[in-house]
């Protein structure tokens, strides 16, 4: 392979959830990948006092392939994404911001305050709701909810809040922040993804300045695990280009 083709995909997973959301498209992917744990959730150690985006987002650089990498971001993942690709320019050769938030109104910013509160008051209620959410067809995504159910059980409930806070706070954080991105970037989405909306990765592609919006037809927040053939198609097509554009 080129150069350009051992470039590692660096894969960064949603709160609540673990490197194995990627599983699906890692089987799909033609280079190296490179799934890894967020601070707090899989293997990593429970964080035990509330923390920010700014450290979460130095763990995790601190723990990627070194040189440039292909980073995608899903959700949570996404935000630490992009504060790499500001804070790190030289360590990511593009960008993906999978079922990303961006710049959230006051009415966005409250309901995933809601969703904190719920998190902290009703544990087992929060996770059922955000099931609902992403998987709400019944018998066709039964097994995706199911596997996904125990991954987000398995969480350390206080740990798992204090990841939830970085996640509903920090897109104001970086909105400021996203001009200055120079990585290609691919702003993906699902249609009907009630929290990462399409008009947020618009909003995204308003304030990154190479960066290409992506709308998945008729799908919701888990894109990785029920999109995997899309989502690979896209990343491939980025991947592609801007190995091109280097040559």
């Amino acid at each position: 392979m080129s150069d350009d083709e051992d470039v590692p995909v660096v894969l960064l997973h949603g709160v609540g959830l673990d490197r194995t959301v990627w599983t699906r498209l890692e089987a799909r992917l033609a280079g190296p990948t490179s799934a890894i744990d967020l601070p707090g959730h899989g293997c990593q150690p429970a964080l035990k006092a509330p923390t920010s985006l700014t450290e979460m987002a130095a763990d995790v650089l601190s723990r990627i392939p070194a040189g440039p990498v292909h980073l995608v971001g899903f959700s949570l993942g996404s935000l630490i994404a992009e504060h790499i690709a500001i804070t790190s320019p030289a360590r990511v050769r593009t960008l993906t911001c999978v079922s990303s938030v961006c710049a959230r109104t006051p009415d966005e910013a409250a309901a995933v305050g809601q969703r904190l509160e719920g998190a902290a008051n009703d544990f087992t209620g929060s996770m059922d709701r955000a099931l609902d959410r992403w998987f709400p067809d019944g018998t066709e995504t039964a097994e995706l909810r199911d596997e996904t159910r125990k991954v987000l059980a398995a969480n350390d409930r206080d740990s798992y809040r204090h990841a939830y806070a970085v996640f509903a706070t920090g897109d104001r954080e970086l909105e400021p922040e996203l001009g200055s991105i120079e990585a290609p970037t691919l702003a993906i989405t699902g249609q009907r993804d009630p929290g990462s909306t399409p008009e947020m990765s618009r909003r995204l592609a308003e304030r990154i300045p190479d960066c290409r919006v992506v709308i998945v037809p008729e799908a919701r927040h888990m894109l990785p695990m029920t999109h995997p053939e899309a989502l690979a198609e896209h990343l491939t097509e980025l991947f592609h280009t801007t190995e091109g554009s280097r040559r």
